[in-house]
């Protein structure tokens, strides 16, 4: 048997320094085994050929095994390094998701959201066809708005009547130095059409005012509320809750932030409940009163990111009511379930009609 493996392996030499293909030489190589293993079914047990090749079947189905394990082997390895290689990525991601609506250059920056199982192709679309307001382009808008850019949400509003100030610059990461005294509406816009030119960008250099609110808000899919006054608040909540538009609400001061999805058609309850009346004057300190840690709002705005993501793309659990509290000087974070409130005169008539 030693013999006619050496011979396999010569032939094989043989055939590859003369040009012709590795599928070609498997091939008559397969052909060679399947006849030498018949012959050892078909011949006598005292034939010459039969004794010369091993004298049974039984070696050579062995040898037929092992090299049928070593082939799965690489196959198998094989494969798990297209899934490693980003160029296979972008390639799965082409077969995944309509190249009408992706260029090829998209369908390369989002592969690594492509390849994510939970959200895929589908997901992904879903982010393009998306429109997702932004209330406030301060602390929490920033990087929230950097990051829905990033992720390539199709249409991203941002509402803010707000300059941007030097003092700004600590904290509200999508502003430099340069656009001191502009528009923050407009200083996002430029950051975003520079990160993503893929997404279209919509400011408004305004105060969200009730006689605006209903209809900019029924604009959109998703609503994130970044704002640092109570008024406003309020008005996003309502309005919210009466076009059926889930609310992602952040919130930090000094050390610590804390963040929430309020969507009581989806039985949580809404910022009201929570928040029946505003803070006394003096409770609830501005961030220019109490200070705020620079990366905090970082935190705080990626997370309302991650939620409207989640939001769009339907995947994994959403904060819907519950509360996530962040705690940055102790690097601590813990959540609290929210139940609504009966009485609510926001919400309180959708859970009596739920229930």
């Amino acid at each position: 048997m030693i013999w006619a493996l050496l011979l396999v392996g010569g032939l094989w030499f043989a055939g590859r320094r003369l040009g012709i293909s590795a599928r070609t030489c498997a091939f008559v190589l397969a052909v060679l085994y399947i006849g030498v293993l018949l012959g050892q079914f078909v011949l006598p047990r005292d034939n010459a050929m039969r004794v010369a090749l091993g004298g049974g079947p039984a070696p050579w189905l062995m040898l037929g095994g092992v090299v049928a394990l070593i082939l799965i082997y690489g196959k198998g390895i094989a494969a798990l390094r297209a899934r490693a290689d980003p160029a296979q990525a972008t390639q799965s991601a082409a077969t995944t998701v309509p190249a009408a609506l992706f260029s090829e250059t998209e369908l390369n920056r989002y592969a690594r959201h492509i390849v994510l199982r939970e959200l895929g192709g589908p997901g992904q679309k879903a982010l393009k066809q998306a429109r997702v307001l932004v209330i406030g382009a301060g602390g929490l808008g920033s990087p929230a708005l950097l990051y829905l850019a990033a992720a390539g949400v199709g249409t991203i509003g941002v509402i803010d009547d707000d300059l941007v100030d030097n003092s700004n610059l600590q904290r509200q990461v999508i502003h430099r130095d340069a656009d001191i005294d502009t528009p923050k509406v407009h200083s996002a816009a430029r950051a975003m059409r520079a990160q993503n030119p893929f997404v279209t960008v919509l400011p408004y250099q305004r105060r969200l005012s009730p006689d605006i609110a209903a209809d900019l808000l029924g604009d959109f899919d998703v609503i994130l509320d970044g704002t640092d006054n109570f008024d406003t608040r309020y008005l996003a909540n309502r309005i919210a809750v009466a076009t059926g538009k889930p609310l992602i609400s952040g919130a930090l001061s000094q050390w610590e932030g804390q963040l929430s999805v309020f969507s009581p058609r989806h039985g949580t309850p809404c910022y009201e409940c929570i928040f029946p009346v505003a803070p006394a004057p003096g409770l609830a300190p501005s961030c220019a009163e109490a200070g705020v840690l620079s990366p905090l709002p970082g935190v705080l705005g990626s997370m309302m990111a991650v939620e409207a993501v989640k939001l769009i793309s339907g995947a994994g659990a959403p904060l819907l009511g519950e509360m996530l509290i962040y705690d940055a000087l102790w690097g601590e974070t813990r959540k609290i379930a929210l139940k609504p409130r009966p009485d609510c005169p926001v919400c309180g008539a959708i859970h009596e009609v739920s229930e």
